[in-house]
């Protein structure tokens, strides 16, 4: 199993972090070990002193596809969950600055909160699933799947002609404006729709 990442896939996003509209999907992994499940707590890491929630959408894949064509990309992907990328900002500020990848900040222990999967049912149309996190009960991040510039399909289309996908991969689909750092004793709640699918604390 595997975790694919989309950046910069909301315009509001790219816009308050002075970063360029790319001109195609920019992936990126995260390790397996990065996952936290069933609302564990995240551990604040000591090599960082600036972590950032990013709230995003995600696909599980449910079969595995090389080279999916756009129009049978829907065939892949069986759930939708609710996941954060954390990201050390200071380390990747440093690596970006010196034309360096960014893996650690992305990647490290811990730093990929994942919920529980609804079924595709749950949903009547895809391109219009409402999100948002709250942190100590104010919400800081609001989303619609609608306001993505690559969508689902895009993404399992993009992404396959490079790395073939295989079932229980997980693809973060990008977040909203409105990320910013988190602090031991946070709470952090994350909703699709009216379902809270995430709720656990910094420490």
């Amino acid at each position: 199993m595997k975790i694919l990442a989309i950046g910069r896939n909301y315009a509001e996003h790219i816009a308050e972090l002075n970063n360029e509209v790319p001109d195609e999907p920019v992936v990126f992994f995260k390790p397996d070990t990065a996952i936290l499940r069933h609302n564990e707590p995240f551990y604040y890491p000591e090599y960082t002193s600036d972590v950032h929630y990013e709230v995003e959408l995600l696909l599980r894949i449910c079969r595995e596809g090389k080279n999916v064509e756009k129009q049978f990309a829907h065939k892949y992907y069986d759930a939708i969950g609710l996941g954060i990328d954390f990201t050390a900002r200071d380390l990747q500020t440093k690596a970006k600055a010196k034309g360096l990848p960014w893996t650690l900040a992305k990647g490290f222990n811990g730093s990929a909160p994942v919920s529980e999967f609804l079924p595709l049912s749950n949903f009547p149309d895809l391109k219009n699933i409402n999100f948002s996190l709250s942190v100590n009960g104010e919400e800081r991040q609001k989303g619609n799947s609608k306001m993505m510039l690559n969508s689902f399909d895009d993404i399992i289309a993009y992404i396959s002609q490079f790395i073939t996908l295989k079932t229980g991969d997980i693809i973060f689909t990008g977040t909203p404006e409105g990320v910013g750092p988190v602090k031991i004793g946070d709470r952090l709640e994350g909703y699709v729709e009216d379902k809270k699918l995430l709720d656990f604390e910094v420490k």
